[in-house]
This record gives C-alpha cells, sequence and structure tokens, in this order.
C-alpha cells in the first residue's frame, strides 16, 4: 500500500474529482503558479486552465460571494481561504447566503460548494494565522463540517464533500500537510457525519478531531503504561456529528475526555459536553472532562506557542482525572 502525505492526498482528491466532473473548479489566492501557499494546486492551472483555476485578489468576500453565486448555478466550487483566520471576511457569503440559501428557497436553490481552511498553531506563525475556528461553523444551520486527521481519510471526506449539495467547510490541519499514511488503492469516498474509532477501549472514552487525534493516541499508549484502557473516537466531521458513535462508546467506557485545539471558551467540546449530560447522564461514571487551547491570542513566542495549544501531556491528566473520579466518589 502507497504512502502519501495529507496534502498530495488532498491534492489528489481535488485532481480526481475534477477529472470525473468538468462542473469541478477551484478559486483563491496564489492557486495558479504558486499552486497555493502549500502547494497544493500545484499543476492546476496548466492542465485546467483559467476558466477552472480562478486565481483571485486578496478579497475573500468577493470571491467566495462569486463561488455562491456559481454554486447556485450548478457548478461544484472549492474555495481556499488562504487561513481559516480569514474567514471573518467571507463571514457574510458563507453565513447568510451559502449556509441559508436551500431553506430560504424551499429547497429550489442547492449550493454545492467547499470551502477549504488551513488551521492550526504550532508552526509559530501568530495571533492572526494560528487558530482552530471550527466553533464558527458549527453555530451556523445549513453548513456541513469536516475536520480530518489522515491523509486517506482527508481524501475520501473531500471527496464526498465536493460531490455533496450542500456548503461543506473543510478544515486542514498546517502540521498535518506533511503526515503520510497509508492509502487505499481502490477509490474511497467516506460518507460525512460518520465517525471512525480508532482504538477501542473500556475505561475512558476519548473523543477528539484533526490534529488532536494524534494526541489522543499518544496519550493512550501511555495511559496503557497504567492499566488504563483507552476508547479513541475520531470524530472526522462534526457537522453532521455522529451522536450514534460517541453514545455506543459513553455506555461502555462511563468516563468521557474531549480533547480540542480551540480556545476552551465556548468551545465545540463543551457542545458535546452538555449533549452526553443531557442525554447520557446516567451512564456517566466522572463528570465530562474537557482538554482545550487557552483562551488567549495565539503567541508567537515558541515556549508560549508551546503551552498555548493541549498536547497529549494534558490529555494523559484528564483521562487520569476522570478514572480515578469513582474511587473517590463512588460514582455509578
Amino acid at each position: 500500500m502507497r504512502k502519501l502525505s495529507m496534502s498530495k492526498a488532498i491534492r489528489e482528491a481535488m485532481h480526481e474529482e475534477m477529472v470525473r466532473d468538468e462542473n469541478v473548479i477551484v478559486i483563491g489566492e496564489d492557486l495558479g503558479k504558486m499552486g497555493s501557499p502549500f502547494g497544493v494546486t500545484l499543476g492546476f492551472l496548466d492542465e485546467f486552465g483559467p476558466n477552472r483555476v480562478i486565481e483571485t485578489p486578496i478579497c475573500e468576500s468577493g470571491f467566495t460571494g462569486m463561488a455562491v453565486g456559481a454554486a447556485m448555478r450548478g457548478i461544484r466550487p472549492v474555495v481556499e481561504l488562504m487561513y481559516v483566520d480569514f474567514v471573518g471576511v467571507a463571514a457574510d457569503p458563507i453565513i447568510n447566503q451559502a449556509a441559508k440559501m436551500r431553506y430560504m428557497t424551499g429547497g429550489q436553490v442547492s449550493i454545492p460548494m467547499v470551502i477549504r481552511a488551513p488551521m492550526g498553531a504550532g508552526r509559530r506563525n501568530a495571533g492572526q494565522h494560528s487558530q482552530c475556528l471550527e466553533t464558527y461553523f458549527t453555530h451556523i444551520p445549513g453548513l456541513k463540517l469536516v475536520c480530518p486527521s489522515t491523509p486517506a481519510e482527508a481524501k475520501g471526506l473531500l471527496k464526498a464533500a465536493i460531490r455533496d449539495d450542500d456548503p461543506v467547510v473543510f478544515l486542514e490541519h498546517k502540521l498535518l500537510y506533511a503526515d503520510k499514511g497509508e492509502m487505499p488503492e481502490e477509490e474511497q469516498v467516506i460518507p460525512l457525519g460518520l465517525a471512525n474509532v480508532k482504538r477501542e477501549g473500556k475505561d475512558v472514552t476519548i473523543i477528539a478531531w484533526s490534529r488532536q487525534v494524534l494526541f489522543a493516541l499518544e496519550a493512550a499508549k501511555e495511559l496503557e503504561k497504567d492499566g488504563i484502557d483507552v476508547e479513541v473516537i475520531d470524530l472526522r466531521t462534526l457537522v453532521p456529528l455522529d451522536w450514534e458513535a460517541i453514545k455506543k462508546s459513553v455506555c461502555k467506557t462511563h468516563n468521557v475526555v474531549i480533547a480540542q485545539e480551540g480556545y476552551k471558551r465556548s468551545g465545540f467540546a463543551g457542545e458535546i459536553a452538555t449533549q452526553i449530560m443531557e442525554e447520557l447522564f446516567d451512564e456517566l461514571d466522572s463528570p465530562v472532562e474537557r482538554v482545550a487551547g487557552l483562551n488567549t491570542v495565539p503567541p508567537y513566542s515558541p515556549p508560549l506557542e508551546d503551552v498555548f495549544f493541549p498536547n497529549s501531556n494534558d490529555i494523559v491528566r484528564a483521562a487520569k482525572k476522570v478514572v480515578s473520579y469513582k474511587l473517590y466518589e463512588g460514582a455509578h
């Protein structure tokens, strides 16, 4: 089985979809000769031409709005925001137009577009280029949201996103672009809304997405040394959310840790924790624990940035806390 980096897996997914469907286009800044800041569309301009590889000025609101209009006419745009931090500039076409169009037209108009964006800290890119803002999108009805953790899943999920008839936000962690993983030889289209149990266990469930999945798996190995058997669930898509996978795991382990890189305050981990409390309270042996980024602007300083986002050590501490809770409180 061949290995491919995540950036090349994403490139491959877009290339195959552009070959398969002439209505698929890409649009954004520096996508042509530069091939995007991370090289994902390198060579696309020569192969598909300027009508399908549209290089734009620095105007996120403008080219995202153009993509919404194109999608209304049957084109399938893949929009690239250079960094997710710039989503505020394109907020109106995404939140007020793309997300609402199917509902406000009574289903007469669909918006089959994908909005790709790199996210995440770890590259010393400071406050305006390092955020994880997935929670912004989960709050808006009408948007689907994908946050992959491996190259194969990124490719399979992106194919599904491009073929979807509704707007899909596809967020890629910058520090995962170089990570390599095994790729299936046959085409794999992964349906949106299905989580993946990356590791089965019986003592505690760790729910994560994007880069935090890797930290969760590292934490699971460390916790195994202390006899703690960890189940790791990679949500893969936050909207739609695979609630059945979460429910099944919680009912098995009775302890839950949710790991996200984004800010802790009002983060999506809190939404999942609340839903678990509302619907599965009697299954819990301990309070749900959240591991998340600090409520501060992402620092430029390397030592400070390393403290800013959570890692496997933080997840280990959280897991030990929830597992030991029942020993002292006598729960369940």
